[in-house]
């Protein structure tokens, strides 16, 4: 069975329970996963907490710690094979997308290996007899509620900032994805981190991510998930008065004028509903189109949706598998609602033929005339469907765009300059892209969104200020 680490160590669940890991490519259990508790969490915080207050890690120098982060990124890329091929059978993610998760881990590493001693307090003026200054201090320890769809890219952002600024960090990844994130953890200690700076803690959500945001020592919550499940956490965290970065997902939308470059856009918006089964946050679910283009773009996005194969994650296809049973049964109840409200099947893709029978497969569908108040234009499916509505004009594409309770990213296909910025300016999110949809992941590029989609932001250097508490120190010298 595998076990938590904490400080460093393989260490199994206290309560001694289990939990069966199940292969989305064909639904069959392939290991078992410790069942954390509150007693482990508790233990995870006091390792967490020893290394933070006077451990090696709360004393090593920003550039030490740096050094380590560099030679992290540089044992993930080392083994970056092996991290994809037990995310495939974990999460069911086709090779190309697992080696791409790999990667982008590496590189978060890196990137925050390189900041850790560039992250600079201010002097400030003042009054004349006062020097004034400020820096950037650790919350001490932080505590990470990872979700499934990316565990490896999302440990990165997050965990790989915290540990950046300083801070100890006990994590809890989903049940239906942890293995990845315990090798990591492994390497970690094999580059020579200390005890307790990078503490793992599997099990359920309602046990052992329960306990992790209603823990005393934590002093700061990053949340990835649902809304719903994110409303949870912020209240329990300020209960104690705890900050919070919370991303709880979006409904966003790729927004196309009859102007825009279909060659360009068709591609980018295929992709940004595929991409790991449509199990993504950001992922462009709602089409938007000009109405005068709107036949012409259904056609073109047509022609690939049909294209398109899904199969185990051994294949390497378009699109693999859903998570797990219960994420493909709503997929389908959100198909089945919006059949009965109106919307039209364009196009689908296809299950090939071998696909094992108990796997957790959906077609890539592309929908058409959705009505801009059905479920399916509103809330997050997490499946790779599309759904597509027309607009009249600038303003009416803003109002559709902005009718949902979301605020993650956004796409906005257009030739004209001046609109492309009006747009981004007025649609209400946390990213946009212009022409282009995800850049790649860009680790660079600060994360985040609005509204129901939460606050707070990681990825870039603006994450080390969510992960660290800016102090004003004030001498009088006259």
């Amino acid at each position: 069975m595998t076990t938590h680490f904490i400080d460093n160590r393989r260490v199994a669940a206290i309560e001694g329970g289990h939990i069966d890991v199940i292969d989305p490519s064909d639904g069959a259990p392939f290991a078992q996963l410790a069942r954390g508790t509150a007693a482990d969490v508790r233990a995870a915080i006091t390792a967490a907490r020893r290394a933070a207050d006077g451990g090696a890690w709360g004393r090593m120098a920003p550039a030490d710690r740096g050094r380590l982060l560099h030679r992290l990124h540089e044992a993930v890329a080392a083994h970056r094979d092996e991290l994809a091929a037990i995310e495939m059978r974990d999460c069911g993610k086709p090779r190309r997308q697992a080696l791409a998760d790999a990667s982008a881990l590496a590189r978060y590493f890196e990137f925050y290996g390189g900041a850790c001693d560039k992250w600079h307090g201010e002097t400030l003026p003042y009054t004349p007899g006062y020097a004034v200054m400020t820096w950037y201090e650790p919350h001490g320890v932080t505590g990470h509620i990872i979700p499934w769809n990316y565990p490896m890219q999302i440990f990165g952002r997050s965990v790989g900032g915290a540990l950046a600024a300083g801070n100890a960090c006990v994590v809890k990844p989903a049940e239906d994805a942890c293995l990845s994130l315990l090798r990591v953890a492994e390497l970690a200690a094999e580059c020579g981190f200390p005890d307790g700076a990078i503490n793992i803690v599997t099990g359920y959500g309602h046990e052992a991510g329960q306990a992790l945001a209603e823990a005393e020592g934590v002093d700061h919550l990053s949340f990835t998930g649902s809304a719903a499940i994110g409303t949870r956490v912020a209240q329990s965290a300020a209960l104690r008065h705890v900050p919070v970065t919370l991303e709880l997902g979006g409904k966003s939308p790729q927004i196309v004028f009859a102007d825009a470059d279909l060659d360009r856009a068709s591609p980018a918006i295929v992709n940004a509903i595929v991409q790991n089964a449509g199990q993504t946050c950001s992922a462009g679910s709602r089409l938007l189109v000009e109405r005068s283009a709107y036949a012409r773009v259904l056609d073109a996005l047509a022609a690939r949706f049909s294209a398109l194969e899904v199969g185990p994650a051994a294949r390497d296809l378009d699109v693999g598998p859903l998570i797990r049973a219960s994420q493909l049964q709503r997929v389908e109840r959100f198909l089945a609602a919006a059949h009965a409200d109106g919307a039209r099947t364009v196009a689908q893709g296809q299950i090939v033929p071998d696909a094992p029978a108990n796997g957790f497969y959906a077609r890539p569908t592309l929908l058409a005339d959705v009505k801009p108040e059905a479920a399916l234009a509103r809330e997050e499916v997490f499946g790779p469907v599309l759904a597509a509505m027309p607009f009249e004009d600038e303003a009416d594409a803003i109002r559709l765009a902005n009718a949902t309770a979301y605020g993650l990213v956004a796409g906005v296909w257009t030739a004209d300059g001046g609109r492309a910025l009006r747009v981004a300016r007025a649609v209400r999110s946390g990213q946009v892209f212009i022409n282009d949809y995800g850049a790649g992941g860009g680790v660079e590029l600060p994360f985040g969104g609005v509204k129901s989609s939460g606050y707070g932001r990681e990825k870039g250097l603006t994450a080390l200020a969510g992960f660290s508490v800016l102090k004003t120190v004030v001498i009088r010298h006259d």
